[in-house]
């Protein structure tokens, strides 16, 4: 059995194979070491919504790479079609975000000044122009802002697309095989010890989501986030565009189907889905497209996102142990951020220049610049 490659990724989530797949592409050997399966935690719970503009209500080194990442996945759809035989489901038909009252109006309104003064289109819609666009939305909206550039995919194919694509590029995967110790020497890293032996490389990517800490340094600890989510069916397709209000969002799917999530439960790691949860999930589902009441329940799951203390990821080398590197701490965004967090930390990894915004931005330990949460773009 191979025991030497470029580069180890301890993880195999979007994330970790977005990076195979990218350093796959340059060349270079590289083996993903999975405690479980392939895409198994936040990856494959995930509602798979490109929230660049939904997400974000400030100017941020976050906001430009999430703009940047979003930009990527049309063409990265063909592309993975193209490598992997898979269809990642991408879909551009925008996010609606709700307002019932006019405190909601006023922060819809913030929003939409925002992203226009940073160039990117949102326009703020009456009852009655928004339910020209979807006919099936309740009648009861004060005003919704129509994000018309942000979009979805599925996450679990995107995850798998990625996978398969860095497999027929020689990535060797490593499913129920956990690591549990890296092999350092000298302040250097040089592999990896997993329940199954023992693998070497100069350069090892811990992309473990909201596990693994005990890999990293304590300041690079991750706050776990739990999520429930569950999936309604219905006869007939109600609408395209995903729907967001406050607590929870509507994400249509193929086969008339629609995910409703999700709770957030900081701390918790477990799977269980709580009734109070699903109610909830419910009650703002029906009262954004009334027709859901009538909609089946498919499945429910729970999923636990990471998060990080200034929710900003954790992307880069870690200072004081040379080859060592995180990508972890996404948070809700990993499934938007996947596509350029591959292309940048293969960038990092073969040394090349990336932009100082995102280098200061986003590397943690003592490095971390608290103030840097809101920096000027320009």
């Amino acid at each position: 059995m191979k025991k030497t490659f470029d580069q180890i990724i301890v993880g195999g989530g979007v994330i970790g194979c977005s990076i195979a797949y990218q350093l796959s592409k340059r060349g270079y050997q590289v083996l993903i070491v999975e405690r479980d399966q392939i895409g198994c935690e936040a990856s494959s719970a995930a509602a798979g919504m490109l929230g660049a503009q939904g997400e974000f209500t400030q100017a941020s080194p976050l906001f430009q790479f999430a703009q940047e990442s979003r930009a990527l996945f049309a063409d990265l759809s063909v592309e993975l079609w193209e490598e992997a035989g898979m269809d990642i489901q991408y879909v551009h038909k925008g996010i609606m975000k709700f307002a019932f009252d006019q405190q909601q109006y006023n922060t819809l309104k913030s929003l939409a000044t925002f992203q226009q003064e940073a160039g990117y289109p949102a326009y703020l819609l009456s009852t009655e122009e928004a339910r020209k666009m979807e006919p099936s939305l309740t009648e009861e909206l004060h005003t919704v802002l129509y994000l018309p550039n942000d979009g979805q995919v599925s996450a679990y194919h995107l995850t798998k697309a990625f996978s398969l694509a860095a497999y027929r590029h020689g990535v060797m995967l490593h499913e129920q095989e956990k690591a549990v110790e890296l092999l350092r020497e000298n302040k250097k890293v040089y592999g990896i010890r997993t329940t199954k032996g023992t693998y070497y490389a100069d350069q090892v990517i811990v992309a473990t989501g909201a596990f693994g800490d005990d890999l990293l340094p304590d300041e690079y600890a991750i706050i776990p986030v739990k999520g429930e989510c569950l999936l309604l069916e219905s006869e007939q397709r109600l609408f395209q565009t995903t729907l967001w209000m406050d607590g929870c969002y509507l994400v249509p799917k193929q086969g008339n189907k629609v995910v409703v999530g999700a709770s957030s439960i900081p701390g918790k790691t477990d799977k269980h889905v709580h009734a109070a949860s699903v109610q909830g999930l419910l009650s703002r589902a029906e009262q954004m497209v009334p027709q859901l009441a009538e909609a089946t329940i498919n499945c429910f799951w729970a999923g636990i996102r990471p998060a990080t203390a200034d929710e900003r990821p954790y992307l880069g080398e870690i200072p004081g142990i040379n080859g060592l590197y995180a990508a972890k701490g996404h948070y809700r965004n990993g499934i938007l951020l996947s596509a350029i967090t591959g292309i940048y930390l293969a960038d990092l990894v073969e040394n090349k220049s990336v932009r100082p915004l995102y280098y200061d931005f986003f590397r943690g330990g003592q490095a971390r610049d608290p103030s840097a949460n809101v920096t000027s773009l320009e």
